[in-house]
Protein backbone atom coordinates (compact mmCIF):
# COMPACT_ATOMS: atom_id res chain seq x y z
CA UNK A 1 0.00 0.00 0.00
CA UNK A 2 3.07 2.16 0.08
CA UNK A 3 2.64 5.75 -1.78
CA UNK A 4 -0.62 4.78 -2.91
CA UNK A 5 -3.90 6.66 -1.70
CA UNK A 6 -6.00 4.67 1.25
CA UNK A 7 -9.59 4.48 -0.83
CA UNK A 8 -12.64 3.81 1.04
CA UNK A 9 -14.73 0.63 0.13
CA UNK A 10 -18.11 2.32 1.18
CA UNK A 11 -19.88 5.40 1.80
CA UNK A 12 -18.07 6.20 5.16
CA UNK A 13 -14.13 7.03 5.94
CA UNK A 14 -13.18 4.70 8.81
CA UNK A 15 -10.93 6.30 11.49
CA UNK A 16 -8.47 5.69 13.72
CA UNK A 17 -8.12 7.62 16.57
CA UNK A 18 -4.32 8.41 17.99
CA UNK A 19 -4.13 9.16 21.34
CA UNK A 20 -7.30 9.16 22.89
CA UNK A 21 -7.02 12.23 26.00
CA UNK A 22 -9.56 14.69 27.31
CA UNK A 23 -9.47 15.90 23.61
CA UNK A 24 -10.43 12.48 21.66
CA UNK A 25 -13.17 11.63 24.42
CA UNK A 26 -14.96 14.74 25.05
CA UNK A 27 -15.25 15.80 21.13
CA UNK A 28 -13.66 14.10 18.59
CA UNK A 29 -15.22 10.45 19.39
CA UNK A 30 -18.95 11.34 20.09
CA UNK A 31 -18.73 13.84 16.82
CA UNK A 32 -17.67 11.48 15.02
CA UNK A 33 -21.25 9.21 15.61
CA UNK A 34 -22.99 12.64 14.11
CA UNK A 35 -21.95 12.45 11.27
CA UNK A 36 -23.04 11.05 7.85
CA UNK A 37 -19.83 9.45 6.29
CA UNK A 38 -17.68 8.77 9.07
CA UNK A 39 -16.82 5.77 11.60
CA UNK A 40 -14.58 4.78 13.69
CA UNK A 41 -12.70 1.53 13.73
CA UNK A 42 -9.58 1.52 15.68
CA UNK A 43 -8.37 3.37 18.66
CA UNK A 44 -4.18 3.79 19.33
CA UNK A 45 -3.59 4.70 23.09
CA UNK A 46 -0.68 3.82 25.17
CA UNK A 47 -2.77 3.17 27.99
CA UNK A 48 -4.36 -0.64 27.69
CA UNK A 49 -7.27 -0.13 30.39
CA UNK A 50 -8.28 3.07 28.34
CA UNK A 51 -7.80 1.03 24.92
CA UNK A 52 -9.99 -2.19 26.14
CA UNK A 53 -12.77 0.22 27.32
CA UNK A 54 -13.14 2.82 24.71
CA UNK A 55 -12.77 -0.72 21.96
CA UNK A 56 -15.76 -1.65 23.77
CA UNK A 57 -17.62 1.40 24.26
CA UNK A 58 -17.19 2.21 20.50
CA UNK A 59 -17.08 -1.30 19.13
CA UNK A 60 -13.37 -1.06 18.01
CA UNK A 61 -9.71 -2.35 17.58
CA UNK A 62 -7.46 -1.46 20.18
CA UNK A 63 -3.97 -0.80 19.32
CA UNK A 64 -0.93 0.15 21.49
CA UNK A 65 1.73 2.79 19.97
CA UNK A 66 4.22 0.03 19.83
CA UNK A 67 1.72 -1.75 17.28
CA UNK A 68 1.68 1.49 15.57
CA UNK A 69 3.53 0.09 12.32
CA UNK A 70 1.62 -2.91 12.67
CA UNK A 71 -1.70 -1.49 12.95
CA UNK A 72 -0.75 0.68 9.27
CA UNK A 73 0.15 -3.17 8.14
CA UNK A 74 -3.11 -4.62 8.73
CA UNK A 75 -5.67 -1.36 7.36
CA UNK A 76 -8.37 -1.16 9.40
CA UNK A 77 -8.86 2.46 8.71
CA UNK A 78 -8.80 4.65 6.07
CA UNK A 79 -7.88 7.98 7.94
CA UNK A 80 -6.49 9.14 11.54
CA UNK A 81 -7.16 11.63 13.79
CA UNK A 82 -4.21 12.58 15.84
CA UNK A 83 -4.29 14.33 19.04
CA UNK A 84 -0.99 13.16 20.48
CA UNK A 85 1.27 16.31 22.53
CA UNK A 86 1.85 18.57 19.25
CA UNK A 87 5.69 17.61 19.56
CA UNK A 88 5.20 13.67 18.80
CA UNK A 89 2.58 14.55 15.59
CA UNK A 90 5.45 13.88 12.98
CA UNK A 91 5.90 10.89 14.32
CA UNK A 92 2.87 9.42 13.60
CA UNK A 93 2.01 11.31 10.98
CA UNK A 94 5.03 10.89 8.49
CA UNK A 95 4.54 7.07 8.43
CA UNK A 96 0.83 7.38 8.22
CA UNK A 97 1.06 9.63 5.07
CA UNK A 98 3.55 7.58 3.21
CA UNK A 99 1.13 4.33 3.96
CA UNK A 100 -1.28 6.33 2.08
CA UNK A 101 -3.67 7.12 4.54
CA UNK A 102 -5.62 10.55 5.21
CA UNK A 103 -4.56 12.53 8.34
CA UNK A 104 -6.68 14.59 10.33
CA UNK A 105 -4.03 16.27 12.76
CA UNK A 106 -4.97 18.31 15.52
CA UNK A 107 -2.88 21.68 15.66
CA UNK A 108 -0.66 23.27 15.86
CA UNK A 109 0.43 21.31 13.32
CA UNK A 110 3.80 20.68 14.73
CA UNK A 111 6.62 22.01 16.96
CA UNK A 112 8.87 23.11 14.49
CA UNK A 113 9.15 24.41 10.75
CA UNK A 114 11.71 21.45 9.86
CA UNK A 115 9.06 18.63 11.07
CA UNK A 116 5.96 20.68 9.49
CA UNK A 117 7.98 20.52 6.41
CA UNK A 118 8.43 16.97 6.72
CA UNK A 119 4.95 16.11 7.32
CA UNK A 120 3.99 18.42 4.19
CA UNK A 121 6.52 16.40 2.12
CA UNK A 122 4.93 13.06 3.00
CA UNK A 123 1.57 14.18 2.23
CA UNK A 124 2.35 15.10 -1.71
CA UNK A 125 4.57 11.81 -2.37
CA UNK A 126 1.61 9.50 -1.37
CA UNK A 127 -1.24 12.28 -2.36
CA UNK A 128 -3.43 11.02 0.58
CA UNK A 129 -5.06 13.93 2.16
CA UNK A 130 -3.98 16.07 5.15
CA UNK A 131 -5.65 18.46 7.03
CA UNK A 132 -5.18 20.14 10.19
CA UNK A 133 -8.16 20.38 12.73
CA UNK A 134 -9.01 24.03 12.80
CA UNK A 135 -12.66 22.93 13.51
CA UNK A 136 -13.55 26.80 13.59
CA UNK A 137 -12.83 26.76 9.29
CA UNK A 138 -16.32 24.86 9.53
CA UNK A 139 -18.41 26.69 12.47
CA UNK A 140 -21.41 28.90 11.26
CA UNK A 141 -20.85 31.94 13.66
CA UNK A 142 -16.53 32.54 12.67
CA UNK A 143 -16.93 31.62 8.88
CA UNK A 144 -19.99 34.32 8.47
CA UNK A 145 -17.35 36.64 10.62
CA UNK A 146 -14.58 35.98 8.37
CA UNK A 147 -16.72 36.69 4.97
CA UNK A 148 -18.30 39.91 6.10
CA UNK A 149 -15.02 41.64 6.81
CA UNK A 150 -13.54 40.06 3.58
CA UNK A 151 -16.41 41.20 1.68
CA UNK A 152 -15.88 44.77 3.32
CA UNK A 153 -18.31 45.26 5.73
CA UNK A 154 -15.70 47.47 8.00
CA UNK A 155 -14.11 49.12 5.50
CA UNK A 156 -10.79 48.67 5.78
CA UNK A 157 -10.14 46.44 8.76
CA UNK A 158 -7.37 48.10 10.84
CA UNK A 159 -7.03 46.26 14.23
CA UNK A 160 -7.91 43.14 16.08
CA UNK A 161 -7.44 42.47 19.57
CA UNK A 162 -8.02 39.09 21.69
CA UNK A 163 -7.90 37.33 24.60
CA UNK A 164 -8.15 33.58 25.38
CA UNK A 165 -7.71 32.73 28.67
CA UNK A 166 -7.74 28.94 30.68
CA UNK A 167 -7.11 28.12 34.58
CA UNK A 168 -5.34 25.60 33.98
CA UNK A 169 -4.47 22.33 36.18
CA UNK A 170 -1.38 22.19 37.11
CA UNK A 171 -1.66 18.60 37.10
CA UNK A 172 -2.09 18.27 33.14
CA UNK A 173 0.89 18.24 31.00
CA UNK A 174 0.53 21.18 29.43
CA UNK A 175 2.17 22.54 32.35
CA UNK A 176 4.86 20.26 32.71
CA UNK A 177 6.63 20.48 29.02
CA UNK A 178 7.90 24.05 28.47
CA UNK A 179 7.06 26.30 25.36
CA UNK A 180 5.91 23.79 23.31
CA UNK A 181 2.64 23.04 25.68
CA UNK A 182 2.18 26.27 27.14
CA UNK A 183 -0.45 28.60 26.01
CA UNK A 184 0.95 30.25 22.84
CA UNK A 185 1.17 26.89 20.93
CA UNK A 186 -2.00 25.63 22.32
CA UNK A 187 -4.50 28.95 22.98
CA UNK A 188 -2.35 31.25 20.90
CA UNK A 189 -3.20 29.34 17.23
CA UNK A 190 -6.29 30.07 17.83
CA UNK A 191 -5.47 34.07 17.71
CA UNK A 192 -3.14 34.05 14.83
CA UNK A 193 -4.98 32.07 13.03
CA UNK A 194 -8.06 34.15 13.33
CA UNK A 195 -6.17 37.72 12.44
CA UNK A 196 -4.59 35.90 9.55
CA UNK A 197 -7.93 34.82 8.20
CA UNK A 198 -9.74 37.82 8.89
CA UNK A 199 -7.21 40.37 7.79
CA UNK A 200 -6.51 38.17 4.49
CA UNK A 201 -2.92 38.81 5.27
CA UNK A 202 0.78 37.46 6.89
CA UNK A 203 2.31 38.72 9.32
CA UNK A 204 5.73 40.74 8.50
CA UNK A 205 7.25 41.28 11.96
CA UNK A 206 6.12 39.87 15.51
CA UNK A 207 7.23 40.87 18.92
CA UNK A 208 5.97 39.32 22.51
CA UNK A 209 6.11 40.40 26.46
CA UNK A 210 5.92 36.55 29.04
CA UNK A 211 4.94 36.72 32.53
CA UNK A 212 5.07 34.55 35.02
CA UNK A 213 2.26 34.74 37.47
CA UNK A 214 3.54 34.28 41.41
CA UNK A 215 3.49 31.11 42.79
CA UNK A 216 2.69 28.93 39.60
CA UNK A 217 5.03 25.94 39.13
CA UNK A 218 5.10 26.20 35.15
CA UNK A 219 8.05 26.33 33.79
CA UNK A 220 7.35 28.79 30.89
CA UNK A 221 5.73 32.36 31.02
CA UNK A 222 2.41 31.13 31.43
CA UNK A 223 0.76 34.83 30.17
CA UNK A 224 2.28 36.00 26.97
CA UNK A 225 1.03 39.56 25.24
CA UNK A 226 1.67 39.58 21.81
CA UNK A 227 2.08 42.09 18.84
CA UNK A 228 1.50 41.18 14.60
CA UNK A 229 2.29 43.54 12.00
CA UNK A 230 0.64 43.47 8.84
CA UNK A 231 1.15 44.88 5.67
CA UNK A 232 -0.65 47.91 5.02
CA UNK A 233 0.25 49.18 8.78
CA UNK A 234 -2.65 46.61 10.06
CA UNK A 235 -1.82 45.06 13.72
CA UNK A 236 -3.00 42.50 15.43
CA UNK A 237 -2.52 41.88 19.39
CA UNK A 238 -3.50 39.43 21.74
CA UNK A 239 -3.26 38.41 25.48
CA UNK A 240 -3.23 34.37 25.90
CA UNK A 241 -2.82 32.92 29.75
CA UNK A 242 -3.11 29.55 31.66
CA UNK A 243 -3.15 31.39 35.19
CA UNK A 244 -6.34 33.90 34.40
CA UNK A 245 -10.30 33.52 34.43
CA UNK A 246 -11.40 31.57 31.02
CA UNK A 247 -12.32 34.24 28.39
CA UNK A 248 -12.34 34.15 24.76
CA UNK A 249 -13.20 36.92 22.57
CA UNK A 250 -12.15 39.69 20.04
CA UNK A 251 -12.78 42.80 18.40
CA UNK A 252 -12.07 43.74 15.15
CA UNK A 253 -11.92 47.30 13.88
CA UNK A 254 -12.20 49.13 10.65
CA UNK A 255 -12.50 52.52 9.26
CA UNK A 256 -16.22 52.38 9.02
CA UNK A 257 -17.24 49.82 11.80
CA UNK A 258 -16.18 46.88 14.39
CA UNK A 259 -16.91 43.83 15.24
CA UNK A 260 -17.04 41.93 18.63
CA UNK A 261 -16.82 38.29 18.98
CA UNK A 262 -17.60 36.33 22.11
CA UNK A 263 -17.52 33.79 22.70
CA UNK A 264 -14.84 33.30 20.23
CA UNK A 265 -13.13 30.12 20.22
CA UNK A 266 -14.20 27.56 22.32
CA UNK A 267 -16.67 24.59 21.86
CA UNK A 268 -19.63 22.22 23.65
CA UNK A 269 -23.22 21.53 24.03
CA UNK A 270 -25.32 24.66 24.21
CA UNK A 271 -21.65 26.84 23.00
CA UNK A 272 -22.31 29.17 19.86
CA UNK A 273 -19.76 31.52 18.13
CA UNK A 274 -21.88 34.85 18.02
CA UNK A 275 -20.97 38.44 17.35
CA UNK A 276 -22.40 42.13 17.14
CA UNK A 277 -21.31 44.63 14.63
CA UNK A 278 -21.91 48.49 14.50
CA UNK A 279 -21.32 49.59 11.41
CA UNK A 280 -21.70 53.36 10.17
CA UNK A 281 -23.66 53.34 13.71
CA UNK A 282 -25.94 50.77 13.39
CA UNK A 283 -25.52 48.18 15.84
CA UNK A 284 -26.68 44.43 15.00
CA UNK A 285 -26.21 41.09 16.86
CA UNK A 286 -25.51 37.84 14.86
CA UNK A 287 -26.07 34.98 16.42
CA UNK A 288 -25.84 31.35 15.09
CA UNK A 289 -26.89 27.29 16.55
CA UNK A 290 -24.66 25.69 18.66
CA UNK A 291 -23.09 23.05 16.34
CA UNK A 292 -20.91 20.24 16.92
CA UNK A 293 -17.47 21.37 15.73
CA UNK A 294 -15.77 18.20 15.89
CA UNK A 295 -18.48 16.62 13.63
CA UNK A 296 -18.20 19.22 11.06
CA UNK A 297 -14.83 19.26 10.80
CA UNK A 298 -14.70 15.69 10.48
CA UNK A 299 -17.99 15.63 8.07
CA UNK A 300 -16.04 17.94 5.77
CA UNK A 301 -12.92 16.22 5.96
CA UNK A 302 -14.44 12.63 4.91
CA UNK A 303 -16.33 14.51 1.98
CA UNK A 304 -12.75 15.81 0.90
CA UNK A 305 -11.19 11.77 1.15
CA UNK A 306 -14.66 10.50 -0.34
CA UNK A 307 -14.56 12.73 -3.48
CA UNK A 308 -10.89 13.59 -3.87
CA UNK A 309 -11.06 16.99 -3.05
CA UNK A 310 -8.24 18.98 -1.41
CA UNK A 311 -8.87 20.18 2.44
CA UNK A 312 -9.26 23.93 2.35
CA UNK A 313 -7.27 23.87 5.74
CA UNK A 314 -4.57 22.10 4.53
CA UNK A 315 -0.66 21.93 5.59
CA UNK A 316 0.26 25.24 4.66
CA UNK A 317 -2.29 26.99 6.17
CA UNK A 318 -0.71 24.51 9.48
CA UNK A 319 3.21 25.73 8.81
CA UNK A 320 1.94 29.42 8.25
CA UNK A 321 0.74 29.36 12.08
CA UNK A 322 3.54 28.00 13.59
CA UNK A 323 6.38 30.26 11.68
CA UNK A 324 4.49 32.77 13.76
CA UNK A 325 4.72 30.44 16.95
CA UNK A 326 8.59 30.26 16.66
CA UNK A 327 8.76 33.70 16.17
CA UNK A 328 6.62 34.52 19.18
CA UNK A 329 9.43 32.24 20.70
CA UNK A 330 12.45 33.51 19.45
CA UNK A 331 10.97 37.64 20.65
CA UNK A 332 10.42 36.20 23.89
CA UNK A 333 13.95 34.79 24.11
CA UNK A 334 15.79 37.37 22.71
CA UNK A 335 13.50 40.79 23.50
CA UNK A 336 13.74 41.70 19.85
CA UNK A 337 10.95 41.61 17.48
CA UNK A 338 11.40 39.19 14.67
CA UNK A 339 10.87 39.71 11.19
CA UNK A 340 9.25 37.74 9.06
CA UNK A 341 9.20 36.30 5.13
CA UNK A 342 6.19 38.31 3.36
CA UNK A 343 4.18 35.77 1.78
CA UNK A 344 0.78 35.82 -0.51
CA UNK A 345 -2.53 35.27 0.79
CA UNK A 346 -4.25 31.92 0.84
CA UNK A 347 -7.82 30.85 0.17
CA UNK A 348 -9.88 30.91 3.56
CA UNK A 349 -13.19 29.46 5.16
CA UNK A 350 -16.04 30.31 2.40
CA UNK A 351 -19.88 29.21 3.44
CA UNK A 352 -19.83 26.49 1.12
CA UNK A 353 -17.96 24.05 4.34
CA UNK A 354 -19.73 25.51 6.80
CA UNK A 355 -21.83 22.28 8.95
CA UNK A 356 -24.47 22.71 11.18
CA UNK A 357 -24.41 19.49 12.96
CA UNK A 358 -26.20 19.05 16.37
CA UNK A 359 -24.72 17.77 19.48
CA UNK A 360 -25.59 14.34 20.23
CA UNK A 361 -23.49 12.16 22.88
CA UNK A 362 -22.49 14.33 25.50
CA UNK A 363 -18.98 13.18 27.57
CA UNK A 364 -19.09 14.50 30.96
CA UNK A 365 -15.34 14.80 32.75
CA UNK A 366 -16.64 12.14 35.33
CA UNK A 367 -17.35 9.78 32.21
CA UNK A 368 -13.93 9.87 30.94
CA UNK A 369 -11.44 7.04 31.22
CA UNK A 370 -8.00 7.92 32.83
CA UNK A 371 -8.61 11.35 31.07
CA UNK A 372 -9.63 14.78 32.31
CA UNK A 373 -10.60 18.48 31.40
CA UNK A 374 -7.19 20.13 31.02
CA UNK A 375 -8.48 23.52 32.95
CA UNK A 376 -10.20 24.33 36.15
CA UNK A 377 -13.94 24.96 35.02
CA UNK A 378 -14.17 23.19 31.97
Amino acid sequence: MSGAKQIPKGNKVRYAVVAAGWISQAAFMPGVLQTSNSEMTVVITSDPEKGEKLAKEYNLTSYSYDDFPRALKEGLFDALYIATPNWKHKEYTVPALEAGYHVLLEKPMEDTLEDCQAIIEAQKKSGAKLMIAYRLHFEPGTVDLINRVRQGALGDPRFFNASFCQLLKETNHRAKNGFSAGPVPDIGTYCINAARNIFGLEPIEVFAHGFKAPGVNMNFHDTVSVTLKFPGERIATFVISYTAMGINRFDIVGTEGDIHCNPAFMFGKGESIEYTSTIKGEKKTHTFPSTDQFAGETEYFSKCVLDGVDPEPDGDEGIRDIRVIIAIKNALETGQPQKLEPLESRRHPVPEQVYKISYGKEVKNEDMINADTPAKGM
